[in-house]
């Protein structure tokens, strides 16, 4: 108890420091349960979604397969919403450019407040050094004040003054950990998305010969 209430009382004294840093790591905590929420079982559900809608392109049945994807609710069901309609009468080029350009505007999507994390991590340790140097700097004025030496008189602010360091440290590498976790992440789903929209226009094309277009 006297160790917590200890801590608790060096991150009050340092509060020029510390205070910006625990809100610096709740939004970081925020941003991040946010991201595996949204981010969530994706990749699964594309390449589910894409394997229910490819049988029905290939016999050139294009309205059910626009209907299975008429609610537009996740990003899959946007991008192949838009290229199943798209193949009707585009040839196979301008499918492509409009993947490209659809997975891109949904790939922006994927990556919103993921940059919140990497200015965390870069800046979480400069703000804990900041606070460090001026605990010391107060640390050694106090020493001067009374006119004692000995580390005994500077053992408690130069504590105090640690603990913004460590503070910011912390934050820092639980940010840049999950900051790389979703960037990985979202360049996976990229992935499986590009695959699953290779074979749905693939599909799509083998149905309009089907039918004849």
């Amino acid at each position: 108890m006297q160790s917590s209430f200890g801590i608790l009382s060096m991150i009050q004294q340092g509060y020029y420091a510390t205070y910006p840093l625990l809100f610096i790591s709740v939004v970081c905590l925020a941003i991040i349960f946010e991201r595996v929420w949204a981010l969530w079982g994706v990749g699964p559900r594309t390449a589910k979604l894409a394997d229910s809608l490819i049988p029905n392109l290939r016999t050139g049945k294009f309205n059910e397969a626009l209907q299975a994807t008429q609610a537009r609710a996740t990003a899959a069901e946007r991008i192949f919403h838009t290229l199943i309609s798209g193949a009707q009468t585009m040839d196979r080029d301008h499918l492509l450019e409009l993947d490209d350009e659809r997975r891109y505007q949904e790939g922006l999507e994927f990556k919103r407040y993921i940059w919140v994390l990497a200015t965390a991590g870069a800046s979480a340790p400069f703000i804990g050094l900041f606070g460090t140097v001026v605990g010391i700097l107060v640390a050694f004025q106090s020493m001067a004040i009374m006119g004692t030496g000995g580390f005994s008189v500077v053992a408690a602010g130069i504590s105090e003054a640690l603990i913004s360091t460590a503070l910011g440290l912390a934050v820092a590498i639980v940010a840049v950990i999950f900051y790389n976790y979703f960037s990985v992440k979202v360049e996976n789903i990229s992935a499986i998305q590009h695959i699953n929209d290779d074979r749905l226009i693939d599909a799509a094309l083998q149905g309009r010969q089907t039918r004849g277009n």
